[in-house]
């Protein structure tokens, strides 16, 4: 288990743009009801002309620092895990961090590993943290989905960014990281060759042996390491390739339906892959009490899972108060038709 690694800020960014699955499926000549029925989503979030990873993962990051009130020149490294970082060759990690201020002495690195990399950078800054080889960190998941026009993808990859800024005080503590466990394997069930501009997928195959397998086994491999029962958490959060897949898992693992109802965004921005699972503890963290744990698996195809066990604090209900909530990103929105959809993602 840790001992001295915690949330001290966290922020979110929601593109203002969506568009809804009708809109997508009536160009299709499908039938808006069964994809609804079938993905459980009713619309995503598209970026602008002016955003990509960068620009998002400013804007979460600042929330976070504004939260815990911290000068962005304190931070000693910032990790950001996207699959759609605007160049192959040049960091988006040290863009971010010289629009934020950071300064020069800091560790910097962009991260992939699917839908997953932003959690990959919790990891990592935990273990500098408890290390003491650092005192913050910046672990940011933000991405601007990209999918083929005409494939099931296109209904559900969304665009999204969350940081989370941690620490090593505990009186600075909103959320303390208890522990967590990971869970890897050679599965490739999605995939991007370099100089492709979309993502393959392996159909059904992403379900079992893939999402299914992996976050059940890196979440009960947790479970078991802390001695701890799905019914000890008042939260639990899960990646969201649609709404169907967590409800799912969290049913195979004993959660409820209620510990996991506030957590699925994916309703109303789509797949944000590195941003998924973050953005739904965001929106977790935006109502949770003092005392409560929180469990968090997140999932990556190629493949892979990392579960996190989390305990707020008595700060946690005042503090978050400082910046927009996952609830004001969902409001906050214009919808647009298909022709500027194509338009927004480069497509045309």
């Amino acid at each position: 288990m840790l001992k001295n690694v915690g949330i001290i800020g966290f922020g979110s960014y929601i593109p203002y743009y969506r568009i809804t699955i009708a809109e997508i499926a009536k160009v299709w000549r499908k039938n808006p009801l069964d994809i609804e029925k079938a993905l459980g989503i009713s619309e995503k979030a598209v970026v602008g002309f002016d955003e990509d990873t960068v620009t998002m993962a400013t804007e979460a990051a600042s929330n976070a620092l504004l939260m815990a009130s911290l000068p962005a020149s304190r931070i000693q490294a910032l990790y950001i895990g996207s699959e759609s970082h605007p160049y192959a060759v040049n960091p988006s990690s040290t863009i971010v961090a010289e629009v934020l201020g950071v300064g020069r002495h800091y560790m910097a690195a962009d991260l992939e590993f699917a839908c997953k990399a932003g959690t990959a950078g919790v990891q990592m800054i935990s273990g500098l943290l408890e290390a003491g080889i650092i005192n913050y960190g910046l672990a940011i998941g933000a991405d601007s989905s990209q999918a083929k026009p005409h494939d099931v993808l296109e209904y559900t990859a969304g665009a999204g960014a969350a940081a989370f800024l941690l620490g090593r005080n505990r009186k600075d503590f909103l959320v303390e990281i208890i522990d967590f466990a990971s869970y890897s394997s050679d599965t490739p069930d999605f995939w991007r060759r370099d100089g492709i501009p979309y993502p393959t997928h392996a159909g059904r195959f992403t379900g079992e042996p893939a999402y299914f397998t992996h976050v059940q086994e890196a979440a009960q491999s947790l479970l078991k390491k802390t001695n701890l029962r799905p019914a000890d958490f008042s939260y639990a959060v899960f990646h969201m390739p649609n709404a169907k897949f967590p409800c799912e898992v969290a049913k195979r693992l004993g959660f409820t339906c209620e510990q996991i109802e506030p957590s699925l965004v994916v309703r109303q921005i789509g797949n944000p892959y590195s941003a998924s699972s973050l953005l739904g503890l965001n929106a977790v963290l935006e109502i949770a009490k003092p005392g409560q744990l929180i469990f968090l698996t997140s999932y990556g195809s190629g493949a892979g899972a990392d579960s996190f066990i989390l305990k707020t604090s008595k700060l946690l209900p005042g503090l978050r108060k400082k910046v927009p909530a996952i609830s004001d990103w969902l409001k906050n929105k214009q919808y647009i038709d298909y022709p500027e959809y194509l338009k927004l993602t480069r497509k045309i």
